[in-house]
């Protein structure tokens, strides 16, 4: 466990290493395309995802416009 003034310096030092900077990303058209692909594959737009989506949509149609 971190005490109070430990944790202080650590974001002292943080903000001055400032490691988010030195993030770019992926550079290169391969990269680019891979990592676009993450949500589809492990996100919120997984196959998966989408059919339970689909089967509530289902589920809730019949009581459209039942709710104030």
């Amino acid at each position: 466990m971190w005490t109070e003034e430990r944790k202080a310096k650590m974001r002292l030092q943080i903000q001055e290493w400032r490691p988010w900077e030195g993030s770019t990303g992926p550079r290169t058209p391969k990269g680019k395309a891979a990592s676009s692909n993450i949500a589809l594959k492990h996100g919120m737009f997984s196959a998966e995802n989408l059919k339970q989506i689909s089967e509530v949509r289902e589920l809730l149609a019949p009581s459209e416009g039942m709710l104030p």
